[in-house]
This record gives C-alpha cells, sequence and structure tokens, in this order.
C-alpha cells in the first residue's frame, strides 16, 4: 500500500525537488551573462538606429535598397564574408503574389508640396524633408483645385450630397481608404488627410503615416495625398466651416509607382555541429523616415548582436554556437512572405524541419521615461506548444536583476510584461510554419506610425537589455545539453503547473458565472479548458527534445508529464462537483456538445493568410458578413483558427481549441470561416 502511494505521489515530489533546484539556479552561466553585458551595446545600437533613419525605407522603394545597404555595409566591415551576409531581392511590382500575399508596388518619389493660394497664400508642407507629410505610393502629379471638407471619408455616406469630382477633399480617414473612395470611386483629383483622434489633439504638430496600398486593378488611376498635423487640418476645416472657399495647389514629382524590388538582408553564423539546424532573429527594416523605434530599433539592435556574437566568435572569447544563427532584415510580412516561399525548406521540427525558433525585434528601443511603455514579450500561442516562451521570460527575468547603465541612456527602471499571443509582425510568418517565434516590442507608445516617431525617444539602455534578452535566449537554446535539458524541464514544468492551475481557474468561473439553466454547458467549456491546458503543457515538455532527446531528459520529462496529468485530474473532479452542486449531470462533456462537426479543413497555401481574407474575394453581399455583429473572431482568433488545421483536427477539435485559448466561441462561427476560406482557395476539405 505504501508503496503504490509512493508511486502516484512521486511526479509532485519530484516536480518539487525540481523546481527547488531550478528556482536557486540561472539557466544561463555568470560568465556568459557578463560577457554578453560587456560586449553587446546599446550605445552602438543608437547609432545604427540613426543611420537606418535618414532613409525613406518604403517597402520596394530605393530608399529601402539604401538601407539595406547600410546594413550589409556593416555587416562586412565587421567580418562578414560575402558568402555570410548578401541581400536577396525579390520583384515587387504590386500586382506578383507570393502565396496570399500581394507585393507593394515599387515607388520612388524626389519631391512634393502641398501650397494653399486662397483665401491666402501659404506653404503647408513638404517631401522629403517631412517623410511622411506625402501619402506613400503616391504617384508624380500637379492639381490646382478645390478643397471639400468630407469628414472620415471612408465611407460611401460620408459623400452624400457633395461634389467633389476634380476637387481635393480633406478627411480624418486613413490616406489609402479615403483615396480609394473619393479618388477612384468619385473622381476627385487628390487627398488630404490629418490626424484627429485623442493623440493628436494632445500632440497637434504631429503626423500619421498612411499610405495608397493600390490592389493591382488600381495601379493606374493612382493619383497623390497629403498627409497633416491636426494643427493644419483642422484649420483648413475651420476655413471652409466659416464659408471660405480654399484653393489648394499640390505637387508631387518623380517615377512614383514603377516596377522594383524587396530586399531582404541575410547574415549567418553557421554552427559548429554542421547539423543543419538553425535560429532565426528578424526584425523588419522598412518604414517611412525617420520611424525611429518602428523599427530602426529592431533592425539596429540585430546589426549590433550580429556583429558582437560575429567578433566574439572570431576573437575566441564566444564558442561557437552549435546552431546555425541567421539574422534577416525584411520588409515587414510581405519581404518575409517573399523570402520564406523562396526557401520552404524553412519549417519547423513538426514539419520535418530545421528551423527551431525564431526572436522576432520589433520596436525595441522605446525610452520609458519618456514613453511611459513596457517592454512586451509576446509568447508563442497554443498551437504551437513551445519551451521557448519560457527560456525568453526567464532570461528577461534574468535582465531584470541586472544593473544596465550607459553615457547617454536613462535611468529607466526595467519594466516588462509576458503577454499571450497576439500577432502585428513578422514572429507570425515563422509561427505559421511551426517555427516558435517569441515578439519583442513596446505598449503603449503615442508616436506609434507618426512623425513623433524619432532618435531622441530610443534609449541605449532599453536597446541593450532586449539585445541580452534575445541573445542570451538563443545561445542557450543553440547549446543546450542534456543537464540544461533537466534543469529547463524543471523550470517549465513548475511554470505549466501554474498555467494548468490557471486553467482549471478559468473553468471554476464558468461554472460559477453559469446560471442552472446553462450550466451543464459551461462544465462542458470548463473542462475542454483544462483539458486543452493539460495538453499544451505536457507539449511545453516534450518540445525540449527538439532541442535535446537524451534519454535522461526524456525519462525526466515522462515523470513531470505524469505530474501534470495527475494534477489536471484532481481539478477535473472539483469542477464536476462544483457543476454537480449547480445541479448540471457530469457524464461526460462530449454528451453536452451534441453538434459534434467531425470534417476535416486543409490547407492549400503556405504562410499566414494576408489580411482581409476571406472577405476581400467574396461577392459583396457574403462579404458584408465580415462587417456585421454576427461575426466576432479578433485578428488573433482567426490566426490561432488558420494555425489549427493541421489536415488532422476536425472543425469541432478546432472550436474547441480555439475556445480553450480565448474565450467560448460558438461553432457555427467557426465553420462558416471555414467554409468561406475554401471558397476562396486557401483551404480545402479532407
Amino acid at each position: 500500500m505504501s508503496t503504490k502511494k509512493t508511486r502516484v505521489m512521486f511526479p509532485f515530489m519530484g516536480l518539487i525537488l525540481l523546481t527547488l533546484i531550478s528556482a536557486q539556479r540561472s539557466l544561463l552561466s555568470d560568465d556568459l551573462r557578463d560577457l554578453l553585458h560587456e560586449s553587446l551595446s546599446g550605445e552602438r545600437a543608437k547609432d545604427h538606429v540613426i543611420q537606418i533613419t535618414r532613409h525613406n525605407r518604403i517597402q520596394g522603394s530605393r530608399g529601402y535598397r539604401n538601407a539595406a545597404q547600410y546594413v550589409l555595409q556593416q555587416l562586412r566591415r565587421s567580418g562578414f564574408s560575402d558568402r555570410n551576409a548578401l541581400v536577396e531581392s525579390y520583384p515587387s511590382d504590386g500586382k506578383i503574389h507570393y502565396q496570399t500575399w500581394q507585393s507593394p508596388s515599387g515607388w520612388d518619389l524626389d519631391y512634393a508640396e502641398l501650397r494653399m493660394l486662397e483665401p491666402y497664400e501659404e506653404r503647408i508642407v513638404g517631401y522629403p524633408e517631412i517623410g511622411m507629410s506625402l501619402i506613400t505610393y503616391s504617384n508624380p502629379g500637379d492639381v490646382t483645385a478645390e478643397l471639400v471638407w468630407v469628414g472620415a471619408g471612408t465611407s460611401d455616406e460620408n459623400y452624400m450630397g457633395k461634389n467633389i469630382k476634380d476637387k481635393f477633399v480633406l478627411a480624418t480617414g486613413y490616406g489609402g481608404s479615403v483615396h480609394r473612395i473619393a479618388v477612384l470611386k468619385y473622381g476627385a483629383k487628390a487627398v488630404v488627410c490629418y490626424l484627429d483622434d485623442e493623440r493628436a489633439r494632445e500632440y497637434p504638430d504631429m503626423l500619421q503615416y498612411t499610405g495608397m496600398w493600390p490592389k493591382p486593378d488600381e495601379i493606374d488611376n493612382v493619383t497623390f495625398g497629403f498627409n497633416l498635423t491636426n494643427r493644419q487640418g483642422d484649420k483648413l476645416k475651420k476655413l471652409l466651416e466659416n464659408g471660405e472657399k480654399v484653393i489648394l495647389k499640390g505637387v508631387s514629382k518623380g517615377t512614383g509607382l514603377e516596377p522594383f524590388f524587396m530586399d531582404v538582408v541575410v547574415a549567418t553564423i553557421p554552427g559548429s555541429h554542421g547539423s543543419g539546424e538553425e535560429l532565426v532573429f528578424s526584425a523588419h527594416l522598412d518604414h517611412p523616415k525617420e520611424s525611429a523605434n518602428d523599427n530602426a530599433s529592431g533592425s539596429a539592435a540585430l546589426l549590433d548582436i550580429a556583429q558582437t556574437i560575429h567578433k566574439l566568435v572570431g576573437d575566441g572569447l564566444l564558442p561557437r554556437p552549435k546552431r546555425t544563427f541567421r539574422f534577416l532584415w525584411v520588409p515587414e510580412w510581405h519581404g518575409t512572405m517573399a523570402y520564406i516561399d523562396k526557401n520552404p525548406e524553412m519549417v519547423g521540427p513538426a514539419r520535418g524541419g530545421k528551423t527551431l525558433a525564431n526572436m522576432n525585434m520589433d520596436m525595441v528601443g522605446e525610452h520609458l521615461e519618456l514613453l511611459h511603455s513596457k517592454l512586451i514579450l509576446t509568447r508563442v500561442p497554443d498551437s504551437l506548444p513551445s519551451v521557448v516562451n519560457d527560456v525568453v521570460a526567464h532570461m528577461a527575468e534574468m535582465v531584470d536583476g541586472m544593473d544596465i547603465r550607459t553615457s547617454r541612456g536613462s535611468l529607466s527602471a526595467f519594466n516588462y510584461r509576458v503577454t499571450p499571443y497576439s500577432g502585428g509582425s513578422d514572429h507570425m510568418m515563422f509561427i505559421d510554419l511551426d517555427i516558435p517565434g517569441v515578439m519583442f516590442s513596446h505598449s503603449p507608445d503615442y508616436t506609434h506610425h507618426t512623425s513623433e516617431d524619432t532618435p531622441d525617444k530610443v534609449d541605449p539602455v532599453e536597446l541593450e537589455r532586449c539585445e541580452i534578452i534575445a541573445t542570451a535566449a538563443m545561445f542557450y537554446l543553440s547549446n543546450l545539453g542534456p543537464e540544461e535539458a533537466v534543469q529547463l524541464a524543471a523550470l517549465s514544468a513548475a511554470k505549466g503547473a501554474r498555467r494548468i492551475g490557471d486553467g482549471f481557474r478559468r473553468g471554476q468561473s464558468l461554472i460559477s458565472d453559469a446560471d442552472n439553466k446553462s450550466v451543464g454547458r459551461a462544465w462542458a467549456e470548463a473542462v475542454n479548458v483544462l483539458d486543452h491546458a493539460e495538453r499544451i503543457e505536457k507539449g511545453v515538455l516534450q518540445s525540449i527534445f527538439t532541442f535535446n532527446d537524451n534519454e535522461i531528459v526524456k525519462s525526466i520529462v515522462t515523470g513531470l508529464e505524469g505530474g501534470h496529468t495527475q494534477q489536471a485530474e484532481s481539478y477535473r473532479t472539483v469542477l464536476a462537483a462544483l457543476a454537480r452542486k449547480k445541479g448540471a449531470t457530469t457524464k461526460t462533456p462530449s454528451a453536452v456538445i451534441t453538434n459534434i462537426d467531425s470534417q476535416v479543413p486543409v490547407r492549400t497555401t503556405r504562410g499566414p493568410l494576408a489580411f482581409g481574407l476571406p472577405g476581400s474575394k467574396l461577392p459583396k453581399a457574403e462579404a458584408a458578413w465580415y462587417s456585421g455583429k454576427d461575426f466576432t473572431l479578433t485578428g488573433a482568433e482567426r490566426f490561432e483558427l488558420v494555425n489549427f488545421v493541421d489536415g488532422k483536427m476536425t472543425v469541432t477539435e478546432i472550436r474547441n481549441a480555439l475556445s480553450a485559448e480565448f474565450r467560448p466561441i460558438r461553432q457555427r462561427e467557426v465553420k462558416r470561416y471555414l467554409e468561406d476560406l475554401i471558397k476562396v482557395g486557401v483551404l480545402k476539405w479532407k
């Protein structure tokens, strides 16, 4: 009897013991931590930020190419060979597609200016001195015309009763959206847009970054437009409201839209073991001049990391990583998709690939005191259970205990959060390929996509903190030996136990909040959440085998999985008791969920789906559902829904996984979304 009890309790006791051990030890050695602190430089990275922000880095533009050449030159100067540092170029004309992603058009304009001629003459704004003053992907043109106010300018209702043909329109909506309706639909000559939200009223001299982003059949008809500050836009609006006739003259000169290329800068530090396994750092290099934090900061941090590791390895101060480090500077989303399309072998281990992890650096230098911001480390989603989350969180905790200061840096205390998955950057591309990708970013940031995103708001201290976290995580994963893997398993199991506990509390709340009529369904949802949490945490432990599959490691992981099983089973018993107390019949959860859908969807494309799908490809009447109240899926939920389409999971299983990760979601909504993706050709039924 006592032997049996000992066996049953062993996973819990082993977990407690290993947790105590892991709590006393850092994953990274003190020597490596100190070497990275000494060698990585936020000051050096900020110098790169300043240089990069001199270029107007619009995707597919010659300005972007100039910035890419700067990165390449810096890599070469620090010793990278032609073979290990190069630029790969992909055609980009606004018509070519890479999987579901339409390439942006090439673009190059030399000069633009907006003047008011009546009721008095005044120069309003000029390009290129103010990079964001011109709506990107504008064409050359010369227009003198009357100005008409159209409100937001993004819907047909804004134009009712107004004659805008051959005129300028003044609006507060996004530049490309206003142009699409005002110019392409109703015949206006050009658009003038200004920022009119709470932050614009607080910072009235701030411009917003907007672009035309024309569809293939729109390219030949694109004209031009300007972005103004809130102060400038409000001044023009008041003139119109006072009955004044306002005449504007707008001029833009240069090539405009043209077939060109998206350049991806690629650098590698080959691993010592020759296994072909890789760890990928990424940052998007594009955005208008200045766009310092977004994302000159990530690109600059990546450049300093690459140069520093190359030098340390070359000088013999740091052993060559066992796995290859790959560095990618990309045009966000579009360029990453083109690169992935060219390199189909870039997939995660679950698909037989050798790309093991991604650190995506996007807005990593925010001056916390000036922007009242914090570092956000975005976890890999549940569709891809990964120990990489725990490694990055641990390295952030390590950096939190370090005193990182620079001569030009802030005195800010480190402020960071590890948050559930959210999208918005190139980590999406890697996650879609079953490559665990963590995004480094900052929020809130009132300067995001505005002319206020300038180098003075970039902090060398914060740059260095982010560099250390990312580099430490990747070096640790690159060289993970059996002893380190056991320690990591202990750490991850302890964190996983807490996460399973979070699932239990979520389930408990679902039951507590339900009335007597709905408690049966609530109990089924609660069990679904708990089952999912257990399954994910076991997957996290098993993901350690990607980095080390030693037999001792496997044995330890098996024992720790047993601990998760017992923990979850205990919680299930409590949830059932709570549900029965409210009158539920707790036989099996599937008895409550009566509409089981066993159809299995299969993907027909690679990479995450382009934004707007499926609505952008559906007939207008069917697409209207996506702007109505019946469609509730968020961007993150839609992304994960597609990630769960693995050719094995049924509609019901996808719905259950999605509901467990986010919130209870109606199966009919999931089914319709899948059916529409099938209609537009990106999925099919198995």
